[in-house]
Parts: C-alpha cells; sequence; structure tokens
C-alpha cells in the first residue's frame, strides 16, 4: 500500500536526522498540510462509505506511527544536543587555592539571611518552630482571620498589590502565617515565620515594596504581657550584642488587644535624627501584642480558654540597625559590591 512505503522513506530518512530543526522538517514533509497525506484525504471524497472507513483508519495509523517515532527521536536529540553543549562549555566547580589566588571570590550570604538565621536559632533555643507560608494569600487569610472585615480602615493603610480576580493577592504581612499555624496545632505552642510582604508604597530611605518580616506567637493558658517583654528583650540582646535603649508605648493593630508599638532608638545616629529614623531618632522595629479573642477563634481556639501574644519583626530594618546601613534599598539592589561586604559561604 502507498502508506507502507510512505512509512519506509520516511524511516530511511530519519537514519540521516541529526537535528531536532531537520527533524521538524521531515515530519511536516511527511503528515504536514502540504504532504502526501493530505493529499491523500483530499481525494477520499470520491471514495465510497466503505473504502473511506478503511482508508481514514489507515491514514490515523499512519498519522500515529510518524507522531511516535517523532517523539522518541525528539527526545534522543535534545539529549544528545544537551550532553553536547555540557562538554563543550564543562566548567570545573572544584575551585582551588591558586584559582582563588586569581581573582575569583567566594560568595555571600545576604545580610538579610544572616540575620534571619540568626533569629531563627534564637527562638528555636527557646523552644520555637519555624513555619513558612505562600507568598500568594486569599482575602480570609491575610485580612479576615486576622480581624479585619471588608470595611476596616487598617485595609487602605496596607496598599495591597491585588490580582485581577479581587480575591487574591501578595500578602501584605507575615501573620497570614499565624493562622495557619493556629489551625494546624493544639495549645500550648510558640512559632515564628518569616517571609517576604508586598505593598504598593513608595520607596524611600527606610520603605521599600517588597520587604521581609517575621511574625511570632506564643498560645497558652495564661500567657502575659511580661512574657511578651522578656521575649523581645532576650531576642534584642542577642541579636546587637549590645544594651539597645527600647521604648514600649501603645499601638492600634486590629489582631491584638492590648497592642503596642516596640521602638529602638536609631543605631545609625545614635538617636540624634536622620532619614532612617525619620529624624526622630527612634526606629519602629516591633509591633505587638495580645492575640484579638476573634484571632483566636479564626484559629479554632477557645479564647475562654487559652491568650497569647504576636508579634511581627520588620527583618529589613534590623539588618539596618545591626550593619549600619543608611537606606533599605540597598538591600534590594542586586549589588555585588554591597552584599560582598558581608559574612561568606
Amino acid at each position: 500500500m502507498q502508506l507502507e512505503s510512505l512509512l519506509s522513506e520516511f524511516n530511511k530518512e530519519l537514519g540521516t536526522v541529526t537535528k531536532v530543526a531537520d527533524l521538524l522538517n521531515l515530519k511536516a514533509k511527511y503528515i504536514g498540510k502540504q504532504g502526501p497525506l493530505a493529499d491523500l484525504m483530499k481525494n477520499i471524497k470520491d471514495a465510497s462509505p466503505e473504502e473511506k472507513k478503511r482508508i481514514g483508519s489507515v491514514a490515523n495509523e499512519f498519522k500515529t506511527s510518524i507522531e511516535a517515532i517523532v517523539s522518541k527521536k525528539m527526545l534522543e536529540l535534545e539529549i544528545s544536543e544537551i550532553n553536547a553543549s555540557l562538554e563543550k562549555d564543562k566548567t570545573d566547580i572544584s575551585l582551588t587555592d591558586s584559582v582563588l589566588e586569581k581573582g575569583l571570590q567566594a560568595g555571600g550570604h545576604h545580610p538579610v539571611s544572616i540575620i534571619q538565621q540568626e533569629i531563627e536559632d534564637i527562638f528555636i533555643s527557646m523552644g520555637f518552630e519555624v513555619l513558612d507560608g505562600p507568598h500568594i494569600e486569599d482575602e480570609y487569610h491575610n485580612f479576615e482571620a486576622l480581624n479585619i472585615p471588608a470595611t476596616h480602615p487598617a485595609r487602605d493603610m496596607q496598599d495591597t498589590f491585588w490580582f485581577a480576580d479581587k480575591k487574591h493577592l501578595l500578602r501584605t504581612h507575615t501573620s497570614t502565617i499565624q493562622v495557619r499555624g493556629m489551625k494546624e496545632r493544639k495549645p500550648p505552642f510558640r512559632f515564628v515565620g518569616p517571609g517576604k510582604v508586598f505593598r504598593c508604597e513608595r520607596t524611600d530611605a527606610s520603605h521599600e515594596m517588597v520587604f521581609h518580616q517575621l511574625e511570632g506567637m506564643m498560645v497558652g493558658e495564661d500567657v502575659s504581657v511580661g512574657n511578651l517583654i522578656y521575649f523581645m528583650k532576650t531576642l534584642l540582646a542577642e541579636i546587637f550584642k549590645r544594651s539597645v535603649e527600647v521604648r514600649l508605648r501603645p499601638g492600634f493593630f486590629p489582631f491584638v488587644e492590648p497592642g503596642f508599638e516596640l521602638d529602638i532608638q536609631c543605631l545609625i545616629c545614635g538617636g540624634k535624627g536622620c532619614s532612617v529614623c525619620k529624624q526622630v531618632g527612634w526606629v519602629e522595629l516591633l509591633p505587638c501584642g495580645m492575640v484579638h479573642p476573634n484571632v483566636l477563634k479564626s484559629g479554632g481556639i477557645d479564647p475562654e480558654k487559652y491568650n497569647g501574644f504576636a508579634f511581627g519583626l520588620g527583618l529589613d530594618r534590623l539588618v539596618m540597625m545591626r550593619y549600619g546601613i543608611d537606606d533599605i534599598r540597598h538591600l534590594h539592589s542586586g549589588d555585588l559590591r554591597f552584599n560582598s561586604q558581608f559574612k561568606s559561604y
């Protein structure tokens, strides 16, 4: 039959193909719009119903065979091309001291990564777990479960990046990790959750649209503000390795009651006033407070039996205080000269 002989010719030509582009051209030659299979199907209109059925079946089998052969050959060629490319551009990653002396330098951790790892280790030593959560959130986890209903003015303060469906968003705070963490655990528990957050803000020396936070929560029976202050002071003492002047003042956040702002004296200017602290000598570092009963309920926890504290730490600002960085935009510039100043791998 004609199609059997075409399949034989196809296989002969296939043996000479060594490139993906040539394989695709060969496929088009036989089963493309200008190929013999297309010509055969054009002439089928004059055949009897029985012949149409028989020819159609054989034509489909022919096309299926060609496509299967092409798929197999395509995989072989792609693997061959990848191996050839790797062989040509082979790089020896086992750098020796002599190679480094010629100018290649070891990489370094980003300062945010350094501080985040240190904080995680500090909290792990105090019995906390480290949790994670998605960057893309729904309205419930980002707002409603945190006692921020649709009419709450706090929504307007967070300059949210919404997706087109108006139901999903880039999380505006790591507090979303609280809700997921509560639902997966039974009190008592304590955990922290670091990560990136996103807000549509005007950038300046102390504000960015993408920045880092670390959320923390402790829930149990008879948890007090004293417990909160103890853990925060322990954290700051470990991070800065020196005495840091702090102040606790009232603050309003929908997910805590009462709420506080824990500020530290600006370590860039020593409290004299600069662009980082907006000339006031203090930097807002640690919003915190006792978890609101509505938030506990959203997490499936009985607020009549349990209570707890929560806090949200600004990692980028903490990094700036630790290393004396006067502009948050340096942290997100991608400038390797900036990163090279910090700890090596």
